[in-house]
């Protein structure tokens, strides 16, 4: 099987992202036809505990001072990241110098004041209310 793995990867070669295959089909990775196979339900647990392992990082790495938060808070501006990038989340300068501050309260309104909120609905609300309260909402 190893010697399998390493001739596929030669002859398929590795792409990151989506591609358009010889066959028109959209591919990843090594050779992965997303058109016909898709993911299961497995691999995108995978792929998601990955993304969420990296949005975490660099939660850690841009906001060291969230490290004290409980679980509820710091997940929530992990959801955050993982839904807008760790860039869109360093936009939202009031919220995070009122949160740095423990005003977890006005933290969450601006949050809750933005054209995020406004474009992902429940999702704002919920994680807003766990930043207010530090319980998962």
């Amino acid at each position: 099987m190893n010697k399998l793995l390493e001739q596929l990867k030669i002859h398929e070669g590795f792409r990151s992202t989506v591609y358009t295959c010889s066959a028109g089909k959209k591919t990843v990775g090594y050779g992965r036809n997303l058109d016909d196979v898709g993911l299961t339900v497995e691999e995108s647990e995978m792929l998601l505990r990955n993304d969420v392992l990296t949005a975490t990082t660099q939660v850690l790495n841009a906001f060291p001072w969230m490290s004290s938060w409980n679980d509820a808070r710091s997940s929530a501006i992990i959801n955050l990241t993982f839904n807008i990038g760790i860039n869109g989340v360093k936009k939202f300068k009031n919220a995070l110098a009122s949160m740095k501050e423990n005003d977890f309260e006005n933290g969450a309104l601006h949050l809750l004041d933005s054209k995020w909120a406004t474009q992902t609905g429940n999702r704002a609300i919920e994680i807003a209310e766990q930043i207010r309260t530090g319980k998962w909402a």
